[in-house]
C-alpha cells in the first residue's frame, strides 16, 4: 500500500503565529538550540504552558526537539513548504525589530553570560548558537 505524502497544512502554521507566546518563543530561539527551561525563565510562565506552545510549534513544522538527557532543546525548523519558509522568515525580520522581543531576546543574553545561572536555571545547558548549514 503506497503511503501519502502529507500535505503542509496552512491553517495549523499561520494559526501557531498568530500567538504572542509562540511568536516570543520564535523570537528567542532565533539561530540557537534553547532549553525548556530558559523559555520558562525569560517569559515568567510555568514549564507545561510552555511545553504546549512548543509542541503546537512543532506539529506546525516551525520547530523541532532535541533530547539530551532531561533536558529538550528546541531550534527553529525551515518549513518544507516553500512559501511558509519564506512567511516565517519575514515574521523573523519582523520580530526582531520588535521591542518587546528585543527586550526578552536581552533578558536572554543577560542570564546566558551572567558568571553565574540563577537557581532554577543551575545545571541546566545554556543555549547554543547553530552553525548556518551549507
Amino acid at each position: 500500500m503506497k503511503r501519502e505524502k502529507a500535505t503542509f497544512d496552512r491553517e495549523l502554521f499561520f494559526r501557531a503565529l498568530a500567538d504572542r507566546t509562540r511568536l516570543r518563543i520564535i523570537s528567542l530561539i532565533g539561530d540557537q538550540e534553547v532549553c525548556v527551561c530558559f523559555f520558562v525563565e525569560i517569559l515568567k510562565t510555568n514549564q507545561p504552558k510552555i511545553s504546549r506552545h512548543l509542541a503546537y510549534l512543532r506539529r506546525a513544522g516551525i520547530v523541532s526537539a532535541r533530547r539530551e538527557g532531561i533536558w529538550m532543546h528546541y531550534r527553529l525548523s525551515t518549513p518544507k513548504d516553500e512559501n511558509a519558509a519564506r512567511v516565517l522568515q519575514e515574521v523573523r525580520e519582523w520580530l526582531v525589530k520588535d521591542p518587546v522581543m528585543q527586550q526578552d531576546r536581552n533578558r536572554l543574553v543577560k542570564i546566558c553570560c551572567a558568571p553565574v545561572l540563577p537557581a532554577q536555571l543551575q545545571g541546566s545547558p545554556k543555549p547554543v548558537t547553530l552553525q548556518p548549514v551549507a
